[in-house]
């Protein structure tokens, strides 16, 4: 077996300080993965140098658009066999009436354009290599999207879709792509502690419409995005896989 058989395998992680990021970066470490993350915070040199101090071992990446991105992880990392597309972006509750299309057209950018242009970046890599697994964290709300929501559900919808066809297009080429969606995770970006936990209301609501009673902990979404990318998944490609706790 070759040294590069044996090296440790490079997982780059978008949006990593927010929704699924932490976890997902903790959980890939745990696996042995390289990490280099990307993050809306990185074009500071002091966020990326804090970042790196409490992530020991792992990058933090300075490129903020896709191809940039996946150039510069290249460059760096010397390879690219994981990506974790972990889109956020506020879930903006407004009236159809109250909303105009540049407000869609943003959210689209954030939740559809930039894991396309994303994939698009790093296909041709992973197409020479003859491997690779991508993971889209998406949402489930698209299920039962609630009134004044149109925006949300639609941006969410179509990165789900997205994933379904890029791993019907690449999979014959030995790539991998799946799709985790989840709703009623413990994050700040979403589902914030003081609402959601602390406050005896909203601990309520929530085991009101979660049959498992909670929210979802970081750790387990980790764990699922983190079985995805291994080879342990080796069979799951474009699978759509809910992280709800039963709802809806």
């Amino acid at each position: 077996m070759s040294t590069a058989d044996t090296a440790p395998r490079v997982a780059l992680v978008t949006n990593a300080t927010k929704y699924a990021g932490a976890p997902t970066v903790a959980a890939l470490a745990a696996q042995g993965w390289r990490i280099i993350a990307h993050d809306a915070s990185f074009t500071d040199v002091a966020a990326r140098a804090a970042w790196e101090a409490e992530n020991q071992g792992m990058t933090a990446a300075e490129a903020q658009d896709p191809a940039g991105l996946i150039a510069e992880v290249l460059d760096r990392m010397g390879g690219l066999h994981g990506i974790v597309s972990n889109d956020a972006y506020p879930a903006i509750r407004r009236r159809i009436e109250e909303t105009e299309a540049d407000a869609l057209r943003e959210m689209l950018e954030a939740l559809t354009i930039f894991p396309f242009a994303l994939a698009s970046a790093a296909t041709p890599h992973l197409k020479a290599q003859g491997a690779g697994a991508i993971v889209m964290v998406t949402s489930a709300s698209p299920r039962r999207p609630y009134p004044g929501f149109a925006m949300y559900a639609t941006a969410r919808s179509a990165s789900t879709g997205l994933a379904k066809a890029l791993a019907n297009e690449l999979a014959p080429h030995g790539i991998r792509v799946n799709a985790v969606a989840p709703n009623f995770l413990y994050s700040e970006t979403y589902y914030p502690r003081a609402k959601w936990i602390d406050d005896p209301a909203g601990a309520a609501r929530v085991r009101e419409m979660v049959p498992l009673g909670r929210l979802g902990r970081p750790e387990e979404i980790g764990e699922l995005i983190a079985f995805l990318l291994s080879d342990k998944a080796g069979f799951v490609v474009g699978e759509t896989v809910g992280f709800t706790g039963g709802w809806p």
